[in-house]
């Protein structure tokens, strides 16, 4: 019995004004290649953060996410998006 766990990014979406972005990923286990279990997770990304200690603006770091998530921002996070984005969370 072989016993295996993967995860899938199901679906990536781009979302509203300030292009945030969505990951859907599913955990798969399968056991002798037929699946017996799926569990979904979804994390949405923004442009940038406020930092909560020193109140400073921080671009978002998506360097653990995958390279596919990682290319979309880098396309959609355009230089205007990020600024009108930290004007909106620092006003």
């Amino acid at each position: 019995m072989a016993i295996t766990k993967t995860t899938e990014i199901a679906k990536i979406e781009v979302v509203g004004e300030y292009k945030h972005i969505q990951v859907k990923t599913d955990t798969v286990i399968k056991e002798d290649s037929v699946e017996i279990s799926r569990t979904a997770h979804r994390v949405a990304h923004t442009p940038g953060t406020v930092n909560e200690i020193s109140g400073a603006y921080e671009d978002t770091d998506l360097s653990s996410e995958d390279s596919e998530v990682q290319s979309i921002a880098n396309l959609v996070w355009t230089d205007s998006v990020k600024n009108a984005w930290k004007t909106k969370i620092t006003a």
